[in-house]
């Protein structure tokens, strides 16, 4: 495995987690605890975003 190929999983991985996280927010913590669920799971998308983005660059 290359550089470019544990980026792209890296990227899946948060991408995941990132749903798994907006699920949660969305059907279990649907009071207050549910917008910091929410806002971190924007953050993992955002962090798999650079990281899909440095894919060919690195």
């Amino acid at each position: 495995m290359n550089k470019n190929t544990v980026l792209g999983w890296a990227a899946l991985a948060m991408v995941v987690i990132a749903l798994v996280l907006f699920a949660l927010a969305a059907f279990k913590y649907n009071e207050v605890a549910g917008w910091g669920f929410g806002t971190v799971a924007l953050g993992f998308l955002a962090i798999a975003w650079v990281f899909n983005a440095l894919k060919g660059r690195v």
